[in-house]
């Protein structure tokens, strides 16, 4: 049963055929969307949401999506930017006073959205000034303490930078949401889960969610690892540009434990969103849509621009990899936008107003094969445009 449903525009086809192709070989459930000046163009869904193929894949299942999450804090971000909130050019250490401990007073909040304000591992004991001798500054070593917003937010405000901020780039893997979203919480004085339910997810009618209360658990795919592999396959970081690997993002994160309930329920604003395509391209379709979409408006056409801005180009010293970084986004060409661990994308197109997104349980262990999945829906799209 690899029976496509929902709705393709015809000229959008090739879209279609794509997903198609990917639930005929690798692909076990995944949805795929695309959005055109803020309204739905398509919006596919087929496959099953378990590994045993006993239950479909429906129009409401919900996966996570790892760091394509990251899209989503960012885009909370940019609305207090746009309110006049929060000010890309100011210290993080103005809407959070104790992060400017251990030399972080000039960390910009642009540093901060971009990857390079040199925080890119969670704290670890060795790291962190602790002159009071007190517990609670040791930060994350399981991953049980990744839902401790408070214990380590405070980590990461004791830490000192792993390079001058601004200077270099490293992707923050799991930082990203804590430091974003603490921002939020100064500001608002609402958790970025919390923030992004009322500010966004509500007014666009979008099913996506980070962090995921329990009466929504019986329509999540859970992810299923790598061919060959168990659900003990765990996050890490590639290899560095010498080749050696980084392993310290201070905690290991397992499939088992993305699909754990305790995981669901926590703020991991970098990793722990809930949703599918449509949802996923519902929500940034506004970014690329001038700030508007399905007739609602979250930010100024001006307020979008930071998205595609690009902060920083150069070698990424986690990834391993040339990359150019905007205020919360990978920007690839005229496009901006970001995937999760095991193969979930998404990506916009201020120019054509489009986004694509592509939400899977299937993941693939990129170090042992490509992953061209979301790319495929992504050229898929590009070719209705013509």
């Amino acid at each position: 049963m690899n029976d496509i449903k929902g709705y393709c525009e015809p000229r959008f086809g090739a879209v279609h055929e794509a997903l198609a192709g990917l639930l005929a070989k690798e692909d076990v459930g995944a949805s795929a969307a695309v959005s055109i000046d803020g309204e739905p163009v398509v919006d596919l869904w087929g496959g099953y949401a378990d590994a045993d193929r006993s239950v479909g894949w429906e129009r409401s299942t919900l996966a996570c999506v790892n760091s394509t999450t990251k899209n989503m804090t960012a885009l909370c971000a940019l609305i207090l930017v746009d309110r006049g909130l929060l000010d890309l050019s100011a210290p993080v250490a103005a809407y959070w006073p104790e992060f400017a401990a251990a030399g972080k007073e000039g960390v910009l909040v642009r540093h901060v959205l971009s990857h390079t304000a040199g925080l890119p591992d969670l704290p670890t004991p060795s790291d962190l000034p602790n002159p009071s001798g007190l517990p609670g500054l040791s930060g994350p070593r399981t991953v049980e303490e990744l839902y401790d917003w408070e214990g380590v937010t405070a980590g990461l405000a004791a830490q000192a930078p792993a390079w001058e901020p601004g200077t270099a780039a490293g992707y923050h893997a799991l930082t990203f949401g804590f430091l974003v979203g603490e921002i939020v919480r100064r500001i608002t004085g609402r958790g970025l889960g919390e923030f992004f339910a009322e500010e966004v997810a509500g007014p666009l009618g979008a099913d996506f969610h980070i962090g995921l209360p329990a009466e929504h658990d019986h329509r999540v795919a859970p992810l299923i690892p790598p061919p060959s592999l168990t659900d003990a396959y765990a996050a890490s970081a590639p290899p560095g540009p010498d080749g050696a690997r980084r392993e310290n993002t201070g905690v290991a994160v397992r499939v088992a434990d993305v699909n754990a309930p305790a995981w669901r329920r926590a703020q991991i604003p970098a990793v722990n969103g809930y949703g599918n395509a449509r949802s996923v391209a519902l929500v940034q379709s506004v970014l690329a849509n001038r700030g508007t979409a399905g007739g609602v408006r979250l930010l100024s056409p001006q307020g979008c621009e930071p998205a595609w801005q690009e902060v920083f180009n150069g070698a990424d010293r986690v990834l391993g990899t040339p990359m150019s970084w905007t205020a919360g986004f990978g920007k690839f060409g005229n496009a901006f936008g970001w995937g999760g661990w095991g193969g979930s994308l998404v990506v916009s197109d201020p120019d054509a107003r489009m986004t694509v997104a592509y939400v899977m349980n299937q993941m693939i262990d990129r170090e042992r094969q490509e992953d061209d999945r979301g790319m495929e829906i992504v050229m898929a799209a590009y070719g209705g445009m013509h």
